[in-house]
Order: C-alpha cells, then structure tokens, then sequence
C-alpha cells in the first residue's frame, strides 16, 4: 500500500510515534510519506491507499492544525483505510474513567470533524521536561505527583509501548484487525 502519516505534535512524541511507524511499515514493504499536518493543505489524498493520522491531547483536545487538515480533508479520508493515533499520557495508565476520557475526546473530535476512522488506538506519550517551559513544567511535575510517578524534572520520560504499536500496525496494515478497508 501507499500510506500518508499525517501527525500533529507538540513536544515531539507523536512525530516520534509517526517516524516509528513509517519505518515498520517501509519495513513490511509499503511506500510511506510522512507530513506534519500543518503542511498538508494541498495533500492530494487520492494518492495514497491508505492514511494515518495522530494527534496528541492536550486539555481536553487535538492540536488545531490537525483539525483543520480532517474539516478540509474529511471526504478524502473516507475514502481510504484510515488509522488515528490518539496519543496522550493517559494512555499509559488503567483508569477507566480516564480511558472513557480518551475515547470520548477522540469521539468528539471525529463528530466535529465530520470524519471517523476505520480504527482508532490510543497510544501513551511522553513526559517531554527538555522541552517545557518552567511552569508547563511544573504542571507537569504536578500531574506525574497526584499519580504516584517518579520523574526527573531535567530528563524526558517515555511511555509509548512500541511492541504493542508495532502491532497494531501491523494488525492494521494486513486487514486483520477486524475493519474493513475505507
């Protein structure tokens, strides 16, 4: 197949995210190419079989620019196999209220945007203190507290299972994860 990853990030985790998947799907043998959302205004869909499109949360929400890329995108995405990465710390954790959370932002993303994807998978981050501010920082430091993580306030900290993601992409990819294609 011939994927387009389409990402939007803010501390750099969900490009990460993306690179990772470009690389096992260039390794399964598909064309891939790789975009951050923002430069993706004129992105001619109609080539490629497939989409990928992450985002990560933050308060609640997506990055804008990924929103605008669905809204102007939207009947392009649908018709293609489509896969969105929702990437976010409260993945990492077994909450169940925060995972209805998650499935509830991701859900009124897809109804605002007037688009849904063939799957979704909710992919755990990074706590990213080399590129925070002081008081993101702090706030950070804050939440890894109430939730009982030890972190160091100079030094990144990844939770991104890449095993797990590897599969889902590759559950994606081959059809077998239960959805039919686009």
């Amino acid at each position: 197949m011939k994927i387009a990853i389409i990402y939007a990030t803010t501390e750099g985790q969900t490009r990460r995210i993306c690179r990772f998947c470009a690389d096992k799907l260039v390794d399964d043998g598909h064309a891939v190419e790789l975009l951050a959302a923002a430069d993706g205004d004129d992105l001619n869909l109609g080539r490629f079989d497939a989409a990928i499109l992450a985002a990560s949360v933050h308060v609640g929400a997506y990055q804008a620019g990924m929103r605008a890329f669905v809204e102007n995108h939207a009947a392009a995405l649908a018709g293609r196999r489509t896969l969105f990465l929702s990437v976010s710390l409260a993945a990492a954790g077994d909450d169940p209220d925060e995972l209805a959370e998650l499935d509830a932002i991701a859900d009124r993303f897809f109804r605002d945007t007037g688009w849904r994807p063939d799957r979704v998978a909710q992919v755990a981050g990074a706590f990213r203190f080399t590129q925070y501010d002081f008081f993101r920082s702090w706030a950070m430091r804050w939440i890894a507290s109430r939730k009982g993580e030890e972190v160091d306030p100079h030094a990144d900290k990844e939770y991104t299972d890449w095993d797990a993601l590897h599969a889902v992409l590759h559950d994606w990819s081959a059809g077998s994860d239960g959805e039919a294609p686009g």
